[in-house]
C-alpha cells in the first residue's frame, strides 16, 4: 500500500500556531493521518505474521484485497481508512498484539464502497460484525465468523442459515447515520458513529445507539449550528468541513454538556446531546482545535517527553503535564476567537455572557502560554509555536469588554483558582 512523505511548510506551521491554518493546512494534516493509518495497518499484518496468529492467512488476504482496491478504487479505500475508529483499532491491535482478524472487516467495507465482486470472512465479536464507516450486523450468540458477499448491486452478510442484507432498514443491519448541512455554498458531511467499539478509545461515557428521534434532533441542531459557523466563523467552518467526519454521542453529565476527542481517532468529535446550536458551534470549534494540534504533533514534536512536571490549567480540575497544557491552551485559543467574533452578533444578556467568555478564556489561554514558555518542556519548534499563540492572544488584549462581562469572567476565574488551591495547593 502506497505511503507519502509529509512535511508542514513554514507558512502553514505559522498559520496553525496563530490558531487557524485554513482548509489547506487541515487537508495536509488529514493526508498525514491517512499515511499513519496505512503504517498502523501494515503493523497489524506484521504482528499477525510474527506471532504465527491463527488468522494470519485471512489477515494476509484482507491486506492484499485492500492493496488491490487502493489501486483500482482509491476513494472507496479512503472512505474506510480515513474513518476515525480505524486508526484507534489499528493502534490498539499493534500495541496489544491481538485481534488482527478485524482487518478483514476493513477490506469488506472497502469492497462494499467500491461495489466490487468478492467474498470476505469477517469476525463476529460479542454478537456483532462491525464494518467501519458503514455499520454493523447483529448475530445470535455463539456466532464467531461471518461472510460478506459483495457485488455491484449490493452486499449481504451470512453466517449459517442467517443472511442479512446491507441496506437501510434491513432486519439485523444497523447503519451509521449520515448527517449533512449546507449554508452559503459550504457543506458539512458527517457520520454519527454510535456503534463501533473503537470509536473513542478509553471513554467510559459512550452513549448507546441514538433513537431515530434523537438523530433527527442532532440533524436540526447541526443545520442551525452550521449556518451560524458559516455566517460568523467562516474560517472555522472551512477547517471543520475539511477535517471532521464523525460525531460520537456521549452520555450527558449531571450538569452542562461534555465533549472529547482522541489523538488516535482523528476526525471524530465526541459530545453529549447539544443543548442549542450555539453550544454545538463552540464545541465544533473547540474540538477541531484539538484535532489539528494532535495531527500536527504526529509530524512535529512540540513538547519534550513527560518528566512528571504538572501545571495549573484554568479549564481543568486536575494538574496537567506540559503536553496536556498545550492541548488545552490551543483549544482555548480557538474558543477565545470564537467568542471574540460571536459577541458581535449577540444582544442584551447574551452579549454580556459572550463577552465574559471571550474575556475569561483570553486571559486563561495567555496565562498558560506564559507557563509553557517558562516550563522548559517545549522543543525548539514548540517554543516558536507557543510564542506565536501568545502573540495572537496579545493582539486581542486591548479589545474592551463591558464591565459586567469583565466581572463575570474575573469571578469565574477566581472561583476556579480557589477550588484548585484547596485541592492541590499553590499554583504552578
Amino acid at each position: 500500500m502506497n505511503l507519502t512523505d509529509h512535511r508542514i511548510p513554514a507558512e502553514a506551521f505559522d498559520a496553525l500556531a496563530d490558531g487557524g491554518g485554513g482548509g489547506g493546512a487541515v487537508r495536509r494534516l488529514r493526508a498525514a493521518q491517512y499515511s499513519k493509518h496505512l503504517l498502523l495497518i501494515r503493523g497489524v499484518l506484521d504482528v499477525a505474521r510474527e506471532l504465527g496468529h491463527t488468522s494470519w492467512a485471512r489477515t494476509r488476504r484482507a491486506y492484499d484485497l485492500l492493496a488491490t482496491l487502493q489501486t483500482s478504487h482509491p476513494e472507496a479505500v479512503g472512505r474506510v481508512l480515513h474513518h476515525p475508529s480505524v486508526g484507534a483499532w489499528a493502534r490498539h491491535a499493534v500495541r496489544s498484539r491481538r485481534s488482527p482478524e478485524q482487518l478483514a472487516a476493513l477490506a469488506a467495507a472497502a469492497a462494499i464502497h467500491a461495489r466490487t465482486t468478492c467474498e470476505v470472512d469477517v469476525p463476529v465479536i460479542a454478537g456483532r460484525a462491525m464494518l467501519p464507516s458503514l455499520g454493523q450486523v447483529a448475530f445470535p450468540s455463539g456466532v464467531t465468523m461471518a461472510t460478506v458477499h459483495c457485488w455491484p448491486e449490493g452486499a449481504e452478510v451470512s453466517a449459517g442459515d442467517l443472511v442479512v442484507e446491507i441496506r437501510d432498514d434491513a432486519p439485523g443491519w444497523q447503519r451509521l447515520r449520515a448527517l449533512s448541512a449546507e449554508s452559503g455554498g459550504r457543506r458539512l458531511n458527517v457520520l454519527i458513529d454510535d456503534l463501533d467499539p473503537h470509536r473513542l478509545p478509553g471513554a467510559s461515557d459512550l452513549h448507546g445507539r441514538l433513537t431515530d428521534a434523537e438523530a433527527a434532533r442532532w440533524q436540526r441542531l447541526l443545520d442551525e449550528s452550521w449556518q451560524l459557523l458559516v455566517s460568523h466563523h467562516e474560517p472555522v467552518a472551512e477547517e471543520v468541513s475539511a477535517g471532521i467526519t464523525v460525531l460520537t454521542p456521549l452520555t450527558a453529565p449531571s450538569t452542562g454538556s461534555t465533549s472529547a476527542s482522541s489523538r488516535d481517532a482523528y476526525g471524530c468529535i465526541a459530545l453529549s446531546d447539544p443543548p442549542d446550536p450555539r453550544t454545538l458551534a463552540e464545541t465544533l470549534t473547540h474540538e477541531a482545535q484539538h484535532a489539528k494540534l494532535s495531527a500536527l504533533l504526529d509530524i512535529v514534536p512540540l513538547t519534550e517527553p513527560d518528566d512528571g512536571s504538572r501545571y495549573y490549567a484554568p479549564w481543568r480540575e486536575d494538574p496537567r503535564p506540559a503536553g496536556g497544557l498545550l492541548q488545552g491552551a490551543y483549544a482555548y485559543l480557538g474558543v477565545t476567537d470564537f467568542w471574540r467574533r460571536q459577541r458581535r452578533h449577540e444582544t442584551g444578556e447574551d452579549e454580556i455572557r459572550a463577552s465574559a467568555e471571550f474575556a475569561r478564556w483570553r486571559a486563561a489561554a495567555r496565562q498558560v502560554t506564559r507557563t509553557l514558555l517558562s516550563s522548559g518542556r517545549l522543543t525548539e519548534h514548540g517554543v516558536t509555536f507557543v510564542d506565536r499563540m501568545g502573540s495572537r492572544l496579545d493582539s486581542w488584549a486591548d479589545e474592551p469588554v463591558p464591565a459586567a462581562a469583565a466581572a463575570l469572567a474575573d469571578g469565574a476565574a477566581e472561583r476556579h483558582r480557589a477550588r484548585w488551591r484547596a485541592r492541590h495547593g499553590n499554583l504552578n
